[in-house]
């Protein structure tokens, strides 16, 4: 009996080890019971971990990675064979005997620039090294480096170089105030009179020679509220600003505009009080306004000077150049006359017959032909210099104004000019400023997807605290799924094409078009713009784009005009947007508005047994206008509603009728029959017309 015991404990205990735990105890225990001895071994017999035990962290000795223990070298893109000995510790000759096992591996000179990357990748494991890819370290030189490759302004010249220069003086106004006007004055010319609609749209510049033999450049600007931009730049140019106020207007908006920029600009101020050979003008309210305005006249407590002119008719104009010559004398206008030209471009235009041409002012330096000149990112080698009535020039001495031929591109109105030394300097030039704008617009955009992923973020925890607060923490979706395929936008658009005679023109109507504010009713989309004459290419965008071109003051294509393309010509501003006003507003979708035909008091209600039901009829007279039996009807009381819909009969006496004219008496019957109506009620009766839209929109 014992042994049974004995084989049968061993084997339970030597199967124990295969089972469960609560097996493995009892196997145990039935051994101990009948006290039988065994060997036992540590994974039979496991110890209870103390609490010591059971915290105790168990650290893993890491995988050992491959290539691990290998030095990490920092390569990028075109470095040079010295920079990747440099950058991996060894010496050059090491490098260059690792490029000679290297399928297409370059020269090994030190200074050969590496261009493929997959080499540089050879090269390091053929050096027993790992690399990682960085972007090319700047070195100290870099400043320096980048500043050779642009050109600059000159710093000033030594007083023994500067020599007396005209002044470059700035006519400016409201609009109709007389400014072209006073100017063709000075220099017996009609130019107002050539005026589209009689207002200046353009910067003028030229030189008039005074009775006392001193040269002035005059600049004429445009008075519209949409040509803010070119009158900024004006006072930018200038000297002197001539500021014309109408004797029979006084201030106005861009008279207030004008002394701004003047203050801002910190540039002297002469007043010239216009049309005072007018009936019934008062210029001591002009000085008034003027007061009111923060300009202060001589004799009337301030420094300012004036004078009282007359455009037309040639009054007073000789005191005005000499308040202009004075002022000039007084300020002491010296430049340099040698050296590199500088200058700024007033306007830029595309000329069909002669090319791209670009008014200037030369403030430094001579200008001679074959000059090479950048501006912006633009430059020429010049072919011609002309003068304000187009006549040639040999030289273009500081302060005077010149129309340049030889642009390459048209400059950009308010750009600086700066003369290099050859065309390859030039090119060099323009191939980093181009460089420099990639880089800003880049910095811009970068900005731009920082702000949307921001507004992203705060928009994604505004929803998870939502979520907390009702105890949800996975993201769940709300409301139907939404489509995959977006349907397209079916808000109405117009697209458009602007063509102008210049840059400033151009860049007016742009300014105009930006306070466009109502995109969410219809879509207003620039598909280009440019300067000069309507192509063929134009016509092709307007054909694929749907587009209507507006062409400011320029020549359009003799080409045929392919189908459903229209051009629209305007040499007026304000034209050009209430033409545009129009297509916008033919496309805005009609409303249903409601038109009223006439009214009916309620003289008394009858109650009428049809068809054995009882009918309510309202006996009416019509008051206003007529009652047509198949419009809609609605039925007052004090203001308030108390039927809408439509008529079941009209009748006048027996009659059953279509019209109810004024003063006559009828029987009205709804189709609500249970209608509680009273005498003293108001019938009208209306109908429901489509009518059309119009923009809000208001730029002037």
């Amino acid at each position: 009996m014992a042994s049974r015991a004995i084989k049968f404990g061993y084997s339970l205990y030597k199967s124990a080890q295969f089972l469960p735990i609560h097996h493995r105890m009892f196997a145990n225990s039935f051994v101990l019971s009948h006290k039988l001895n065994f060997h036992t071994t540590a994974i039979v017999d496991k110890k209870r971990k103390t609490k010591e035990e059971k915290n105790q962290v168990i650290e893993y000795a890491p995988k050992k990675k491959k290539n691990e223990g290998l030095d990490i070298v920092d390569v990028w893109r075109n470095m040079t064979v010295k920079e990747l000995s440099e950058s991996m510790n060894r010496n050059i000759e090491d490098v260059q005997e690792a490029m000679l096992y290297i399928k297409d591996a370059p020269d090994i000179h030190p200074k050969t620039r590496i261009e493929d990357m997959n080499v540089i990748k050879d090269i390091v494991k053929k050096c027993g090294v790992k690399m990682k890819i960085i972007s090319a370290p700047k070195k100290e030189d870099d400043k320096d480096e980048h500043k050779d490759k642009d050109v600059y302004k000159r710093p000033p010249a030594s007083p023994e170089l500067l020599k007396p220069r005209p002044p470059v003086v700035t006519v400016m106004g409201h609009i109709d105030h007389g400014k072209t006007t006073l100017l063709d004055s000075l220099r017996h010319t009609s130019v107002a009179a050539g005026e589209a609609g009689g207002i200046t749209q353009h910067i003028g510049a030229f030189t008039v020679e005074l009775e006392n033999g001193e040269r002035v450049t005059f600049l004429d600007t445009p008075g519209h509220a949409a040509f803010a931009a070119m009158r900024s730049r004006g006072a930018h140019l200038t000297d002197i600003i001539v500021l014309v106020v109408a004797a029979d207007d006084g201030v106005m908006e861009q008279t207030k505009e004008v002394i701004n920029l003047s203050k801002t600009c910190n540039v002297p101020l002469i007043v010239a009080i216009n049309k005072i050979d007018k009936p019934n003008v008062d210029p001591e309210m002009t000085k008034r306004s003027l007061a009111q305005a923060g300009i202060n006249l001589e004799g009337y407590g301030g420094d300012t000077q004036y004078v009282l002119v007359s455009a037309k008719e040639g009054t007073n104009l000789n005191e005005l150049a000499e308040t202009v010559s004075t002022q000039a004398t007084l300020m002491g206008l010296k430049a340099d006359y040698t050296g590199p030209v500088e200058g700024v471009v007033v306007e830029s235009k595309n000329d069909a017959k002669r090319g791209k041409l670009s008014t200037a002012i030369i403030t430094r330096g001579t200008l001679r032909r074959g000059a090479i000149l950048v501006s912006g990112q633009a430059h020429a080698k010049v072919r011609a210099l002309f003068d304000h009535a187009g006549q040639p020039m040999d030289k273009v001495e500081p302060g005077m104004p010149v129309e340049i031929l030889g642009w390459r591109e048209l400059p950009f109105a308010g750009d600086e000019i700066i003369e290099v030394e050859s065309e390859k300097r030039a090119h060099s030039v323009l191939h980093y400023r181009h460089l420099q704008a990639q880089h800003e617009k880049a910095e811009q955009d970068l900005e731009h997807i920082r702000q949307k992923q921001m507004e992203h973020d705060e928009k994604y925890r505004q929803e998870r605290e939502k979520r907390r607060k009702i105890g949800r923490f996975k993201v769940r979706r709300q409301g139907p799924r939404p489509k995959e395929i977006i349907d397209d936008d079916t808000t109405p658009r117009v697209n458009i094409i602007i063509k102008g005679d210049v840059h400033g023109s151009v860049e007016a109507i742009l300014d105009v078009l930006e306070t466009y504010h109502e995109h969410d009713r219809v879509r207003l989309d620039i598909v280009h713009y440019g300067v000069g004459d309507v192509t063929e290419n134009d016509l092709e965008l307007a054909k694929a784009f749907n587009a209507i071109i507006y062409a400011f003051s320029v020549n359009s294509t003799n080409k045929s005009l392919p189908k459903n393309v229209k051009i629209h010509q305007v040499d007026i501003i304000y034209r050009l947007i209430e033409h545009l006003k129009n297509e916008i507003n033919e496309k805005l979708p009609m409303l249903d508005v409601e038109e009223i035909v006439g009214e009916a008091n309620v003289l008394q209600v009858f109650e009428v047994t049809e068809n054995k039901k009882k009918v309510t009829v309202l006996g009416c007279r019509c008051t206003k206008g007529m009652l047509k039996k198949n419009l809609k009807y609605r039925v007052l009381r004090f203001g308030e509603q108390l039927y809408e819909g439509h008529l079941d009969s009209m009748r006048h006496l027996k009659n059953e009728v279509d019209t109810i004219k004024t003063s006559i008496e009828c029987g009205l019957r709804l189709n609500d029959f249970d209608i509680d109506a009273q005498a003293g009620d108001t019938v009208v009766c209306y109908t429901m017309v489509k009518k059309a839209q119009e923009s809000e929109w208001s730029p002037f």
